[in-house]
């Protein structure tokens, strides 16, 4: 059967299409949209309602991976089912097509150049493969590890953390795996909170829904989380987490100062939160102490070889608070039993060759000679970057809306991450999008997609009604 259902979009200051995805949810669970129901077209309810037809599109998708309904081709939008499905309902990462249409410069996830990495890799697998024996058919203990523990400790000893040694460290399987493990490890109760940065990471929020916690947003401002607003924000929820990226936030590329450092962590103290400091980006700089440096007792530090080498090959790190070590490693076991043999002896070896450290230092070379680039052809735009970080924030002129900017940008053939999608869905989303470096295809086209930008950024529609 179909419908005449039209939404009230007006209760909500946050973006259309999450306004429109909640309004989708409380008729459906209200009995409003019945199972078997037939929605509006696209182009019909965008009319109706006011907003664009991407921002119906949008809304269906999410309701459509949340298992409240099914599209088919020719027949309609249906809804399907009463309540959102078990388990998480939409992708970590946006999923990059490996056939795009000609021409088309892809920014919405930051790559690693080619600077050997393959090579490296294969020269050190065959290495392997001339040593293998009986005792790659046991299962990874913690014995084994050892080693490589404590070339990871050398791995970060250009950061400032404080004292440490192989047993803080637990192995994980990329970074997005150390932060779902840290919250296993510490979150109790039914309904635990985590709280982020009010922009932040879609990571640290999806594996907070893994683990049945409720995420909320702190305020920031251009140092980061603005710490008023996260003493109320503790006083008001109870959280027992706090996530953060203090040297190069994800996605507006702040970096926090000292002081407001101590500061969060006065307050960490004060209502005894665990902290997360992610830092995989893990870009070149003045040293100034981490978090954890300033809180051992509570911070967990996690990074990964993704921006710095490969995203492929899935090796994280945490270092974990003073005497967490062993609980960290026990819930990696409970999770994964241990890292593969494979993958823990490959990394092994790119540490102690160091062929590990040039190649990170030959992709933090190329990035920065690509984002000074892009930052060049963008010119005084409004835009919060650091030299070899790779990706570019850029505050949009009046008149753009950071959905419309996206949506002109790629019909224009480039693209990018609007701020909405780095938003909670109920929080504030800016006038911003993400631009990231793509390391991976040739540096002219960079060049031109940054040059694109720019003529759009000086060419505002002046129309905000979407």
């Amino acid at each position: 059967m179909d419908t005449i259902w039209l939404p009230d979009l007006t209760q909500s200051a946050g973006p259309k299409f999450q306004a429109l995805s909640q309004a989708l949810r409380g008729a459906i669970k209200s009995g409003m949209l019945a199972p078997g129901t037939r929605l509006p077209p696209v182009r019909e309810l965008a009319f109706q309602a006011g907003v664009t037809p991407g921002t119906v599109s949008r809304a269906y998708q999410i309701a459509t991976q949340e298992g409240l309904l099914s599209a088919t081709v020719g027949r309609g939008t249906f809804v399907t089912a009463a309540k959102p499905r078990l388990g998480p309902t939409q992708p970590l990462f946006m999923e990059r097509s490996r056939a795009l249409e000609p021409g088309v410069v892809d920014l919405r996830a930051p790559l690693v150049p080619d600077v050997g990495q393959a090579a490296a890799i294969g020269d050190v697998f065959g290495g392997i493969a001339a040593n293998m024996g009986a005792d790659w058919l046991d299962y990874p203990s913690q014995r084994d590890e050892v080693p490589l523990r404590s070339a990871v400790c050398d791995w970060m000893a250009d950061r400032v953390l404080g004292s440490f040694g192989p047993d803080d460290i637990t192995l994980t399987n990329g970074g997005q795996n150390g932060i779902t493990l840290i919250l296993m490890c510490c979150l109790r109760g039914d309904r635990p909170v985590v709280l982020t940065e009010e922009l932040a990471y879609p990571g640290f929020r999806h594996a907070a829904r893994l683990v049945r916690a409720d995420v909320v947003g702190v305020e920031m401002d251009a140092e980061g989380i603005v710490p008023e607003a996260l003493e109320a924000a503790c006083r008001r929820h109870g959280p027992q987490v706090l996530c953060l990226t203090v040297e190069a936030q994800n996605p507006t590329a702040v970096r926090m100062g000292l002081e407001r450092r101590l500061q969060i962590v006065e307050i960490a103290r004060k209502f005894d939160l665990q902290i997360i400091e992610d830092d995989c980006y893990s870009i070149p700089g003045p040293a100034w102490p981490t978090v954890r440096a300033l809180a051992p007792e509570r911070t967990w530090f996690v990074g990964s070889l993704s921006k710095t080498v490969s995203a492929a090959l899935r090796f994280g790190y945490i270092l974990c608070p003073t005497g967490m070590g062993a609980p960290g490693r026990l819930t990696a076991q409970h999770s994964f039993f241990g890292l593969s043999r494979p993958l823990a002896e490959l990394v092994l070896h790119l540490f102690a060759s160091g062929k590990a450290a040039d190649l990170r230092r030959a992709v933090q070379m190329e990035l920065s000679d690509r984002s000074q680039r892009v930052v060049n052809h963008l010119g005084t735009h409004d835009i919060g970057w650091q030299k070899g970080l790779p990706f570019v924030w850029i505050k949009l002129p009046s008149g753009w809306r950071a959905s419309t900017f996206a949506r002109t940008a790629e019909a224009a053939g480039v693209l990018v991450r609007s701020a909405d999608e780095y938003a909670l869905i109920h929080g504030r989303a800016p006038h911003a999008v993400r631009l990231a470096i793509n390391g991976l295809i040739p540096i002219e086209h960079l060049e031109q997609a940054a040059d694109t930008l720019a003529l759009l950024l000086h060419s505002p529609p002046g129309d905000l009604c979407v």
